[in-house]
Order: structure tokens, then sequence, then C-alpha cells
């Protein structure tokens, strides 16, 4: 195979980039941009306008993706073609969006797998909102606490934080990701252990972090009068390793399946989305799956230059490899979604922090960026003057809701405020602002013209900073999947076109190994061995 940075797109693309370049203020004036640059489906709206890519650059990306064969590596992994190609897997999270389908490419008999395992993990979230899932002194349920880490914390966080509008008064819903004993202990003090509910999520149900926490929540039943013979009915078990569960003492109608083929990181959708059923229940669960498969839908069936996702991973492919952006800010207008960054970042940044092509070899160009981000009207009175002023180009993602359904009477003016917020920000960051208009600005609010020129350095903005703009009709379940949805084959795509193994994570392994190797030493007492001399000096002062 032709190395990426040989094909003729790529080098026509380098051409392209080593060329001046128009602001994006005169970028915005292109004829015919928004026909190309906005592009909408499935209840989300992706404006692209302000990215600084022209029709030509934005044809020599598609040609870029055909080169790749996107759309062929697409076709394989929704086929369950074993694209984790270090593991020898299917990559198949998009069969557990589920549907009416009548020939799923990922066969009939999968189908109907994933339907009852969704079904058996519905009803029993349904019996946990309906109080008919008890403590042992005969209490309803009225504590959910999800012990997990990772994938399996950080998805079902997210969207039950995004959802928080359809949570159940009854139930308070708790989550636990660190073994640092401070965060089990803050949650397990403001719960009742007659009334409380374990979900404990690990992927191989070795997950020392997790089960740690399991370990410990045991002890707190059992040190609260809980019966032992009555512990288990107060623990569930979500993992692809059933039979390890139920060995450990898990009861066999409470361990919640999903598969191998299942990322981590790609897990929501499956048994691990266990406590969003609860907490804003099945139905919600249920649409959240609706709005992922239809993204789905356009993603398989859309042609390259009207695809969503492809549209998204273009322009971070021009943003990291051609305009030299390491970093990707995450930037959301919209509260319930603070959560969704963090959730981004793993999504990303483990799929794509990869050093070697498929074919092991290292690699000489840019692939993940490092994704971070916040609240955006939060982050504008802290990180955002660096967007503005600083030295780093960042291109920003910035997520609106056209529409807020929030029932305070005040709620159509405060929706207003974030909107003006959103578009000046966008502005603000693609045009900026001139030496000169800052400096007529400055006069014209009678400044004298020492002092007006003195300060118009420290009021000038570059801007020319990439900005994609991702608008929601309104915050749902269902656009909430279809967002989800966006950004896991966007990740997808710009996998493709580097050519790297976007589902495996081989670089979480190494620190878990010596992990379990320090903390050994610590257990026994004893000086550790096998260590860097820096290691074994601390471990050796933490030992006496």
């Amino acid at each position: 195979m032709t190395p990426l940075t040989e094909r003729p797109a790529w080098r026509a693309l380098a051409a392209l980039a080593a060329r001046p370049q128009p602001h994006l203020r005169e970028l915005l004036h292109e004829p015919g941009r928004g026909d190309y640059a906005r592009l909408a489906a499935a209840g989300i709206e992706l404006d692209f306008t302000r990215q600084r890519i022209d029709h030509r650059i934005y044809d020599a990306l598609l040609a870029l993706a055909r080169e790749a064969g996107v759309e062929a590596q697409r076709d394989a992994m929704f086929a369950g073609e074993p694209i984790n190609a270090t593991e020898g897997r299917a990559v198949l999270h998009v069969a557990l969006r589920g549907g009416a389908e009548p020939q799923p490419p990922w066969g009939n008999s999968l189908a109907a797998e994933i339907e009852v395992e969704l079904s058996r993990a519905c009803t029993f979230a349904e019996a946990v909102r309906e109080g008919r899932v008890r403590g042992f002194s005969g209490e309803p349920i009225r504590h959910v606490v999800s012990l997990g880490i990772g994938g399996s914390d950080l998805g079902p966080r997210m969207v039950c934080e995004a959802l928080a509008a359809h949570a159940s008064d009854a139930l308070a819903l708790h989550f636990v990701s660190n073994p640092d004993p401070a965060q089990l202990y803050a949650v397990l003090r403001r719960a009742d252990p007659a009334a409380t509910l374990f979900l404990v999520s690990s992927k191989t149900f070795t997950t020392h972090d997790t089960l740690i926490n399991a370990a410990s929540a045991r002890q707190w039943l059992l040190g609260s009068g809980c019966p032992p013979q009555q512990v288990a009915a107060q623990f569930a078990a979500i993992t692809a390793n059933a039979e390890c569960a139920i060995a450990s003492g898990y009861l066999p109608q409470q361990v919640f399946r999903f598969w191998d083929w299942v990322g981590g990181r790609y897990s929501v959708w499956s048994a691990i989305g266990l406590p969003v059923m609860i907490a804003a229940g099945p139905r919600q669960f249920r649409a959240l799956l609706d709005g992922a498969r239809a993204m789905d839908a356009h993603f398989r069936g859309a042609p390259l230059a009207r695809n969503l996702p492809v549209a998204l991973a273009l322009c971070g492919i021009w943003n990291r490899n051609f305009l030299g952006a390491p970093t990707q800010l995450i930037a959301p207008y919209a509260v319930p979604l603070a959560r969704l960054p963090a959730y981004l970042q793993q999504q990303d940044m483990e799929s794509s922090g990869k050093r070697v092509d498929t074919g092991g070899n290292v690699v000489d160009y840019g692939t993940g960026p490092i994704v971070w981000g916040g609240l955006g009207l939060d982050g504008q009175h802290a990180y955002f003057q660096l967007l503005h002023q600083g030295m780093h180009l960042v291109p920003a993602d910035l997520i609106g809701t056209r529409r807020c359904e929030v029932p305070l009477p005040q709620a159509r003016q405060h929706h207003q405020l974030v909107l003006a917020n959103l578009l000046a920000q966008a502005s603000a960051l693609s045009c900026g602002r001139t030496h000169e208009e800052t400096l007529a600005a400055l006069l014209a609010s009678g400044l004298p013209p020492d002092e007006a020129a003195r300060l118009a350095p420290h009021r000038t903005f570059p801007g020319n900073v990439p900005v994609s703009l991702l608008w929601l009709d309104t915050l749902d379940a269902a656009s909430l999947g279809a967002l989800i949805a966006l950004y896991e084959h966007k990740v997808f795509v710009q996998a493709a076109i580097w050519d790297i193994h976007a589902y495996d994570q081989w670089g979480v392994e190494l620190g878990k190994t010596i992990a379990a190797e320090m903390q050994a030493c610590l257990t026994r007492r004893e000086a550790p061995g096998g260590l860097d001399p820096s290691a074994k000096a601390t471990l050796a002062a933490l030992i006496d």
C-alpha cells in the first residue's frame, strides 16, 4: 500500500496548505460556501463555514477519503468483519442500536441476541424505578450506585446528566469511578444501606479499580446489618464475562451481558447503559438508540460530500495534519452536556492516540489530537483568552441547541443569552478584530491618539481560528444519541485515513501491568524488583 504521505491527494493538500491562505474574514464570503459547508441529518446540523477550508481544499480532502477506502472500511465494520485486527475482533457497537431492519449486515441471530439482553436490562430497570427491587429490610431501592471506570463510567454518567430532565424523583443515582476511598465514602455516607443497589460494570470483570470498590461496598452492607445471604440481591453486574460474575456470587438474573467486540468507550449502547435506563427510563434509552441508528443510516447511505461524520473528520484531518493544530476543543453551550467533552476525550484519544499504522510502521504524520474542553460559557471566562490571543491554534467545536424546553418563566431570555454568546464567540474566533479596527474603535471612544496607539496591540485579535458549529434542534434522547454516533463515526473516518487501528488500546495496558506489580510490592511490604530506579526508591520509601 502506498504510504499516506505519498498519496496524490495528500500531496495535493500539502501543496494547497503551502500556498498563502485567505483569512476566514475573506473565506466566509466565498460564493456557494453554505452549499457544501452546511450539512444536516438525524436532527443535527453541522456548519463548518468557519473552518479554514475552501471548495478546492474540501474536494482534495474528499479525494483523500476515497483514496483511503473510507467507504469500504465503513462497510466492513457494519458487516462485522474483524477490523480490530490486533485483537481479532469485530467492531459492532453499531449493532447494539437495534431496530427493525429486516436483514441487518451483522445478521438476524445477533440482532435477536442483542434485543434479548436489552429487554432484560430494561425490565430490571423498570422494576427498580417502580420500587419492586428492594433492599434487605424490605424497603424499595432509593439509591443506585454505579461502580465502573473509563467507558463504563464516562458514557452512562454523561448520558444520565444530559437526560436529567427525565430522571425519576424517587431515585438518587451516584457514580464512583475511582479507587480512591474518598470518592466511595462521599457517596456511601449519603446513602441508606437498606435501600441501595450497586451496579458493577466491568467488561472483563477483572478491573481492579472497580472490583475493590465493589468489595468495599459489600463490606459496607454487611457492616450495616445486611444478612450475608441477602447481599447479592443488592448488586447487579454488567460484563462481557458473565461466567466470572456468577462465579463471584452475583445472581444470574442480575448479571447483564455485553460482548467482547464492544470497546468500553463504545459500550453505553449496551447493558452498560443500565444506569441510564434506571435514571431516565427504558423508553428514553430506546430513543437514545433510535437517534444513534438514524446517524448510522446517514453515515452508511449519504455520499461522502454530504456526510456529516466524514465532513467533521475531514475538518479534523486538515487542522491536525496541514494546519499543525495538535488540540481540539469541544465546547457545549448547553449545561446538560457538561460531561460530553470528557466522554469524547476518551473516545477520540484512546482510539486515535496511535503511533504506528496498521502494518506496524511508525507514522511520519500526526494522528489523534489532544481533545479537551468544557461548557462554552464557563470557558469564556477562563481559557478562551488563550484561544483569542495566545500562541496556540486551537480549533473548536461549539455545540448549541436551537430550542430550549426548560419550564422556567424566563427560560427564553436565558436561552437567547446563551445563543448570543455562542454566536459571538464563533464570530470573534474566526474573524477576530484587526489593528486598524481596534485603533478606530479606541479613537471613537475619545482616547487621545497616543493612548489609543499604545492600547491597540493589546486589544487586537488575530482571529482565523477554525470553528465548527453543531446545532441540535433540541436536546432530547434522540438528538443526543445522534450526536454521540456522529463523533463515533468521525473517529472511525479519521482512523481510516490515518491507517491506524482505532479499536484497541494497548497503551492503557502497560500502566495497569506495572501498577499490579507495585501494588503487590506494597501489599507484601517487600523490596521491589524489576522496576526503574526511581520507582524502586519511591516504593521502598512507602514500604518503610
